[in-house]
C-alpha cells in the first residue's frame, strides 16, 4: 500500500497520538525490548487507525536498514571491544595520571582525563566506564578516596563516551535525521572537554573538601614523554578517524573499518596483548549489541514514518506553540523531557524513537539539525546517571562492589554539572557549531 492511501484524517490526529504513545508506554513498562514494542505499537496503530496493510513495516524496516552509514556501528562497536581488551585503557591511565595525577584529587581526575581519551576511542558509554573503572575505582579506594564517590565519577566521566567523536548514538542520530556523520562528530568534539573540565571541577572540590591527597609528586617531563610514547598507539585512533574523514580519504563508515583494522594490529602486534580467544570474544559480543541496535533501528523507520502519516511531530509542534512561541521556553520544554525521558530510557531507544518526533519541531524554530543532535545525545547521556535506568550506574555497581543508592547520592554534584553544561549547549549554540562551521568552509 502506498503511503498517502488511507493516511489518517486531518481532524482527529490526537487519537493516534494517544493511542501510539499509550501502547508505547504500556509495552516499555511490561518490559517487552524496544524493537519489538516500536514493531507492535505501529502494527497495532496501521490496523486500528488506517487501512494500509502491515506489509509497510516490513518494506520500512528493510529499506531504513538498507543504508551504507549504518555499516558503522558494528564496526565501531567491535573497534571499542578489540581496544578495551587490547592493554589500551591502561596506557592512557598511565598517561593521563602522568598529566594530572598530582593536583589535589589527582586520581579523580585522572579518572575523567582517561574516560575522555578512551571515549575518543570507543564510542560507547558503559564501555568506557567498564575499561576504565577497572583500573581507576580499585585504585582511588587504595588511595582513601571514598568508594561511592569513585564508583559516581567514573560512571559520570563515561557518560563523556557517547559525546567525544567517534560516538555510536551520533552515528544512529545521523541516520534517523539524515545528517552528516562527519559534522555530527566534530560538533561532538568541543562539547565533550568541556564536559570533561566541569567534571575535573567537581573532583577538585570534592577532594580539597574531603582532602582526598594527589597522587604524587609533579611529573618530570621525561615520565609525560615515556606515557605519551607508550600511549601513542592509541591516541592515533581519534586522529586517524576524524582526520581520514575530513581529510576527504574515507567515509565515516570506511573509517570504523580502519579503526578495527588498526585496533588489531595495536592490540596483537605493537602491545602484544591481543589473543585469539579475546578476538573470538569481542567479534561475539559485538554481533549480539549489533544485531539487538540493528533490530531496533530497521523497525524505528516504520515507527517514524506512520508518525509522518499521522502528522504527530506536527501536533506536537502545534501544542508548544500554544504553550510559547518563545524558543527559549521550548527549548527548556524539549531539554526537560529529554532529561526524564533519559531516567527510563536507553540512550539509543529514545534516540530513535524521539529524532522524528522532536526535530521538525525544532528545525521551525531554526535549530540547525547537527546542533539538535548535540542536545538530545547529551540530554540522554545524563540518562546513563540518573537511576533507575541508568546504565553506567549499574556497570559502576558491578565493579565497585557499592550499592546503587550510595552511588546515586554520590552522583548529584556531577548530574549538576552536566546539566549547566547542556544548558551552555542549548543557548550557546556556537559551542557545538563553532568546530562545524570552521571545517566546512
Amino acid at each position: 500500500g502506498k503511503c498517502s492511501r488511507g493516511s489518517p484524517e486531518r481532524g482527529r490526529p490526537s487519537m493516534e497520538a494517544v493511542l501510539l504513545f499509550s501502547l508505547l508506554l504500556i509495552f516499555i513498562a511490561l518490559s517487552i525490548p524496544i524493537g519489538i514494542t516500536l514493531g507492535l505499537a505501529t502494527g497495532i496503530c496501521l490496523v486500528l487507525t488506517t487501512d494500509i496493510p502491515l506489509t509497510l513495516i516490513a518494506q520500512k524496516s528493510f529499506t531504513g536498514l538498507d543504508s551504507f552509514p549504518l555499516l558503522a556501528i558494528p564496526f565501531f562497536i567491535l573497534a571499542g571491544a578489540l581496544m578495551c581488551n587490547g592493554g589500551i585503557s591502561r596506557r592512557l591511565v598511565n598517561l593521563a595520571e602522568s598529566l594530572v595525577g598530582f593536583i589535589v584529587g589527582g586520581l579523580a581526575m585522572v579518572t575523567v582525563l582517561a574516560c575522555m581519551f578512551f571515549a575518543a576511542i570507543s564510542g560507547s558509554g558503559p564501555a568506557t566506564v567498564s575499561a576504565i573503572g577497572s583500573f581507576m575505582i580499585p585504585a582511588m579506594k587504595e588511595r582513601k578516596y571514598h568508594g561511592d564517590f569513585a564508583a559516581a565519577l567514573t560512571a559520570a566521566a563515561g557518560t563523556i563516551g557517547v559525546i567525544i567523536p567517534p560516538s555510536i548514538p551520533f552515528v544512529i542520530y545521523s541516520v534517523v535525521a539524515m545528517t552528516s556523520i562527519g559534522d555530527m562528530f566534530i560538533a561532538g568534539v568541543i562539547p565533550g572537554i568541556l564536559i570533561g573540565i566541569a567534571l575535573m571541577t567537581v573532583c577538585y572540590f570534592t577532594a580539597r573538601k574531603r582532602n582526598y591527597l594527589s597522587s604524587k609528586e609533579p611529573p618530570t617531563l621525561a615520565h609525560v614523554g615515556k606515557a605519551f610514547k607508550e600511549s601513542l598507539g592509541a591516541l592515533m585512533v581519534p586522529i586517524i578517524i576524524l582526520g581520514g574523514i575530513y581529510g576527504g580519504i574515507f567515509t565515516p563508515t570506511e573509517a570504523a573499518v580502519v579503526a578495527v583494522v588498526y585496533s588489531i594490529v595495536i592490540g596483537k602486534f605493537v602491545y602484544k596483548e591481543l589473543d585469539w580467544k579475546t578476538l573470538y570474544e569481542c567479534l561475539r559480543s559485538s554481533a549480539l549489541i549489533n544485531g539487538a541496535t540493528e533490530f531496533m533501528i530497521g523497525l524505528s523507520m516504520a515507527f517514524s514514518n506512520y508518525l509522518a502519516l499521522a502528522q504527530i511531530p506536527a501536533m506536537i509542534a502545534q501544542w508548544l506553540g500554544s504553550v510559547s512561541q518563545s524558543p527559549v521556553v521550548i527549548l527548556l520544554l524539549i531539554n526537560i523531557f529529554l532529561l526524564i525521558v533519559g531516567c527510563f530510557i536507553d540512550n539509543i531507544a529514545a534516540v530513535i524513537i524521539l529524532t522524528p518526533i522532536l526535530l521538525p519541531v525544532v528545525t521551525k524554530l531554526g535549530v540547525d539539525p547537527i546542533h539538535f543532535g548535540i542536545i538530545i545525545t547529551v540530554n540522554l547521556a545524563i540518562g546513563f546517571i540518573t537511576p533507575p535506568y541508568g546504565i553506567n550506574l549499574f556497570v559502576a555497581s558491578a565493579i565497585s562492589g557499592e550499592s546503587i543508592e550510595n552511588i546515586s547520592k554520590q552522583i548529584l554534584p556531577f548530574v549538576l554539572a552536566m546539566t549547566v553544561c547542556l544548558m551552555l549547549f542549548t543557548y550557546v549554540p556556537d559551542v557545538s557549531m563553532w568546530l562545524v562551521h570552521l571545517l566546512r568552509h
